[in-house]
C-alpha cells in the first residue's frame, strides 16, 4: 500500500548517541528492495543528510532544510528549492542584531556565522559539517538564504516567537525542530509541501500512499499530510496529538518498528 517513507534524522532515526541501529538499517533495506522509496526528511543541510544516507545506502532524492530543498543524490540536481525572499532575510538579520540574537545563514548549502562561538561549534558537531565565519554578516541577507536559524534557550526563543511571527506573516515559515533551534524558511519550504512534491513528481504517488515519521514541531504537517502519520514515543505532545500512530521511541527501534508492520508484514 505505502509507496514512499519520509524519515525524519535526529531523535527519530537516530538513537540518543547519534546511531541507526543494525536492525533499523536492515528494516529499510528491505523496504527499499520491495520497491518503497525511503528518503530523509530533515532540518539539516543537504551536506549533512548526504552523511547519514550514506549509512544506508540511499540513492534517492533527499529532504532537507526542513523541505526548502530536495535534492537528488545521483546527479546532485536540485528538484525542489524555496528560499526566503530578501525582504523577509533582512527583515530577520536586523532584529536578531537589534536583540543580540545568535543567528545562522545558510546559503548554497553553506553555513555561515558572524562569529565563532559555543552555539556554532555545538551545532556543528551535532550535524558533522564545517562552518564559515564571516564578521561580514549582514551581507548574506541579499543573498537568497535556504534557511535561517536562531539559537538560544527555550525560553528566551518563546519570548520572540510571537513578534516574529505578527514582523514576518505570512511570508516564512517559523518552527522549532528543537527546543532551542528556531527556524525560519520560505512559506513553502516545509516537509509537507516537499513530500507532497515527491509523491506526485517523483513516486507517482496519493498523499495516501506516503509515511511520514518525525518526533518534533517542525514534523507537524509531515505527519498531518502523510497517508500514515506516526509520531515517534519520544516526540513533542502537538506532534503525538496529530499523528495516525505513536510508535517506540527513538532508542528503541520506532522506525524499524514502523517499517516492519506497515511495509514488510504488510
Amino acid at each position: 500500500m505505502y509507496k514512499l517513507v519520509a524519515i525524519d534524522i535526529d531523535d527519530t532515526l537516530l538513537t540518543d548517541d547519534h546511531r541507526i541501529t543494525e536492525g533499523t538499517k536492515e528494516a529499510l533495506k528491505r523496504a527499499s528492495e520491495r520497491g518503497v522509496l525511503v528518503t530523509l526528511a530533515t532540518g539539516r543541510m543537504h551536506a549533512s543528510a548526504k552523511d547519514i544516507a550514506a549509512q544506508l545506502g540511499m540513492n534517492v532524492p533527499l529532504i532537507s532544510y526542513q523541505g526548502a530543498l530536495v535534492r537528488n543524490l545521483q546527479d546532485d540536481s536540485i528538484l525542489y528549492e524555496r528560499n526566503l525572499s530578501r525582504p523577509i532575510a533582512e527583515s530577520i538579520f536586523a532584529y536578531a542584531a537589534e536583540h543580540g540574537l545568535h543567528l545562522q545563514a545558510y546559503y548554497d548549502d553553506q553555513l555561515i556565522v558572524p562569529v565563532d562561538n559555543d552555539k556554532v561549534r555545538a551545532y556543528a558537531k551535532l550535524s558533522a559539517i564545517p562552518y564559515t565565519v564571516d564578521p561580514d554578516f549582514a551581507k548574506y541577507a541579499a543573498l537568497p538564504m535556504t534557511k535561517l536559524l536562531i539559537i538560544d534557550e527555550p525560553d528566551v526563543l518563546d519570548e520572540h516567537i510571537p513578534v516574529l511571527k505578527q514582523q514576518l506573516g505570512a511570508e516564512a515559515h517559523i518552527t522549532k525542530s528543537k527546543p532551542n533551534f528556531l527556524e525560519f524558511m520560505h512559506p513553502e519550504g516545509t516537509k509537507g509541501n516537499a513530500l507532497r512534491f515527491l509523491a506526485e513528481h517523483h513516486c507517482g504517488c496519493t498523499l495516501a500512499e506516503t509515511i511520514g515519521i518525525g518526533d518534533s514541531w517542525n514534523d507537524l504537517d509531515l505527519v498531518e499530510l502523510a497517508g500514515l502519520g506516526v509520531a515517534m514515543g519520544n516526540a513533542v505532545d502537538p506532534l503525538k496529538l496529530v499523528a495516525d500512530i505513536v510508535t517506540l521511541t527513538n532508542n528503541e527501534e520506532g522506525v524499524r518498528h514502523i517499517v516492519e508492520t506497515y511495509i514488510l508484514q504488510a
